[in-house]
């Protein structure tokens, strides 16, 4: 059996020191996520979120980052990040331990939607993250990032149709598509995700 070669060693301070702190104008953007991160007991970790079933939702049931759409009242891509990762899992900016690095803008083909994507430390004295509301978000949990090393081929319904699709399964979760399309990049792992997303029909309205 061939054993795949050791991946690259890694702290937060390494994966952090390549983005900048800086703030992308608000209107660059649709969308912001966060890439939280700590150092677990054995592997760096980031937190994810399982949105709550919802038929008006396009990411209903799916395993993301915390994150969504740009608010009126945000100044800029960053204060939408933080707003979001504050109203979904419960942590504001006095939890991570410096200002939000500016990672990338990804484009998510499924929704037309660019979305900003940031990333930070949690502080040693923040607090830990839990689902705000029940009806955004089910649960919260921390992924080790040497999992994203490994795929998994497992069948989805998607919006081309129910077919097998490049994973990563940890205790039960399952990422896939654009949120982990934009983790193995932050990881300079090779691209392999595909670029469509779960099936979004949306929601009738009873009739009067």
């Amino acid at each position: 059996m061939t054993v795949p070669p050791a991946p690259p060693a890694r702290s937060l301070d390494q994966l952090l020191a390549r983005y900048p702190i800086q703030r992308p104008p608000v209107n660059s953007a649709g969308a912001a996520v966060t890439i939280v991160l700590r150092e677990g007991l054995s592997d760096l970790e980031l937190l994810l979120i399982e949105r709550a079933s919802d038929p008006d939702d396009p990411a209903s049931g799916q395993v993301a980052l915390p994150g969504g759409h740009v608010s009126e009242g945000d100044g800029n891509l960053a204060q939408t990040a933080l707003r979001e990762l504050e109203e979904e899992v419960g942590l504001a900016q006095q939890d991570l331990d410096s200002e939000l690095h500016y990672v990338s803008t990804v484009h998510a083909r499924r929704f037309e939607l660019d979305v900003g994507v940031f990333a930070a430390r949690l502080s040693l004295a923040g607090r830990t993250p839990a689902p705000r509301s029940p009806q955004e978000v089910a649960h919260v949990f921390w992924l080790p990032l040497s999992s994203l090393e490994t795929t998994q081929r497992v069948v989805r319904d998607t919006s081309v149709g129910i077919i097998p699709v490049n994973a990563t399964v940890h205790e039960g979760h399952v990422l896939w598509g654009f949120t982990r399309r934009i983790l193995r990049a932050f990881l300079d792992l090779p691209v392999e995700d595909e670029t469509f997303g779960p099936v979004y029909v949306p929601h009738s309205p009873a009739p009067p």
